[in-house]
């Protein structure tokens, strides 16, 4: 995904509840430079994030601000990796369908994680082949769909060979690693989910060391709920959001 068009809905609504908002394209993705849609590693994409996410908040207009992750998918691995590397430096996040474990459905077979593994280093760039278009099991929308295919900023193709490896790699580090977060968090899963498994986002908020720590499951809803579904459901989606975030906002500013 890119962050210009795909998350400008996300963005507004949580502007327009008075949040300053920042996003960032991956190497590779939306309008940043890189082969699209190739991931060589995802421990690049974490230092840029860290600097980029880091610098915004250290800017002038945002010193003494409180300090949120959000991240969708991907995106809620990102956010992990994140307070993995500064812990003490984020008051929280909201993680939408983290990619802590790829669904058994989207999951490669197990032959292919061995080919994977011995040849990725030899044909990074090789392409695999996918059963599924993720596109149709990811967002419910049918218009949002096809948004999707006609936008050139977001890749649609087949996996690379080297990103899937990388994907394979940080969720299943992330799956073993629940225990070690410790950040405040909203976790939100729709049960019918078919890419990223909601066993997984169950497990964080049972195992993960916070002592501030809230699950949302939404029954009938797909794996994009930031704005891969009716727009009914999205506006559920963020009433929890906003109301997670307003609670913790209000409480920090009462104790200055």
């Amino acid at each position: 995904m890119e962050c210009s068009i795909t998350m400008e809905s996300a963005a507004m609504l949580l502007v327009k509840a008075g949040f300053a908002v920042y996003g960032i394209d991956y190497e590779g993705h939306g309008k940043s430079g890189g082969l699209q849609g190739y991931v060589h590693n995802f421990d690049n994409l974490v230092e840029d994030c860290c600097k980029h996410f880091t610098g915004m908040c250290e800017r002038e207009d945002n010193k003494g601000k409180m300090r949120y992750l959000l991240g969708e998918s991907m995106g809620g691995a990102m956010a992990l990796l994140l307070h993995r590397k500064k812990p003490d430096f984020w008051h929280g996040a909201i993680l939408v369908a983290p990619m802590c474990k790829i669904a058994d459905e989207m999951r490669p077979h197990p032959l292919m994680m061995s080919v994977l593994n011995m040849v990725t280093k030899l044909a990074p760039q090789w392409k695999l082949n996918q059963n599924q278009d993720i596109v149709d099991v990811a967002f419910k929308e049918p218009q949002v769909r096809q948004q999707i295919r006609e936008n050139k900023y977001c890749y649609k193709g087949p996996a690379f060979l080297k990103t899937g490896y990388e994907l394979a790699r940080v969720s299943t580090d992330l799956e073993k690693r629940l225990h070690e977060v410790t950040l405040p968090f909203l976790v939100l899963h729709g049960e019918d989910d078919k890419v990223i498994d909601k066993n997984v986002s169950q497990q964080l908020y049972k195992v993960a060391a916070s002592q501030d720590k809230t699950l949302k499951l939404y029954p009938g809803m797909w794996h994009s709920l930031l704005y891969g579904e009716p727009q009914d459901n999205i506006d559920i989606v963020f009433k929890d959001i906003i109301s997670w975030l307003d609670k913790r906002c209000s409480k920090a500013n009462s104790t200055l």
